[in-house]
């Protein structure tokens, strides 16, 4: 069984940054391709950024390119969101997913972490 648990979720002003950070324990983290989604208060569950296994391909939404970087240190089994030029729009639970090799669906879900964005 794989457990996710993500920190760093905070209250920032426009414009500051916060730094996610999931970690995953329980299966060979490598072998997953991670993403980071969010919710927010009466919206549905959108992707945010994903990275590969070995870390050489990123993506992510057209809402957050340029002001989000996702990162992984597989030897920790941990990745990162660094987010930064925050705005109130990025007010979520956001949440790190493990997609499976096979199906490629998002099968290993954290409990999620709060960031809320002040004018």
């Amino acid at each position: 069984q794989v457990q996710l648990v993500e920190s760093g979720g905070g209250l920032v002003q426009a414009g500051g940054s916060l730094r996610l950070s999931c970690a995953a324990s329980g299966r060979t983290f490598s072998m997953y391709a991670v993403g980071w989604f969010r919710q927010a208060p009466g919206k549905e569950r959108e992707f945010v950024a994903g990275i590969s296994e070995s870390a050489d391909t990123t993506y992510y939404a057209d809402s957050v390119k340029g002001r989000f970087t996702i990162s992984r240190d597989n030897a920790k089994n941990t990745v990162s969101l660094q987010m930064n030029s925050l705005i109130p729009e990025d007010t979520a639970v956001y949440y790190c997913a493990l997609r499976e090799p096979v199906t490629h669906r998002y099968t290993y879900w954290g409990q999620g972490t709060q960031v809320t964005v002040s004018s």
